[in-house]
């Protein structure tokens, strides 16, 4: 079992953390260019957006995950709590811990930013990032999720 350490994004991260972006697009299927990439980096880069990008590396010191997260309302609650966008470990490194670590790191930031819950979707085709999950929750929530495009 390899020891990581999960940490918000810094500068010297951006090349790193853009071939795991763009393994994350590969595997949803999104064609990805410099200009989304340059934006959502500049958006983890901003302390005024509300999206935050965490990393997770091995004892090397390689990053092998990225998890995005952002505070989200709750009106119901009458709260934030965490909404976890996007996660995605290098292939070489699933199995190995990493995903836990970047799991431990947004459970962190939850507790330390007040959030009683993290929401997150993943697509009906992720059966190992399903299995994984359910290990931290139990299974999926009641919700069904819609998605309304424009254009």
């Amino acid at each position: 079992m390899t020891n990581y350490r999960t940490t918000f994004v810094v500068d010297e991260d951006k090349d790193d953390w853009r071939v795991l972006f763009n393994g994350y697009a590969d595997f949803y299927g999104v064609s990805m260019d410099d200009a989304i990439a340059d934006r959502v980096w500049r958006w983890l880069r901003d302390p005024g957006h509300v999206l935050e990008g965490l990393v997770v590396r091995d004892e090397t010191g390689r990053i092998v995950g990225l998890a995005h997260v952002r505070s989200c309302p709750r009106p119901l609650g009458g709260c934030d709590i965490g909404f976890l966008d996007d996660m995605y470990v290098a292939p070489d490194a699933r199995g190995s811990g990493a995903a836990d670590a970047l799991l431990e790191g947004v459970r962190a930031l939850a507790e330390e930013r007040g959030w009683p819950a993290v929401r997150w979707v993943t697509q009906h085709f992720n059966a190992r990032g399903r299995q994984f999950y359910d290990r931290y929750t139990g299974g999926p929530s009641d919700f069904i999720m819609y998605q309304w495009k424009q254009g």
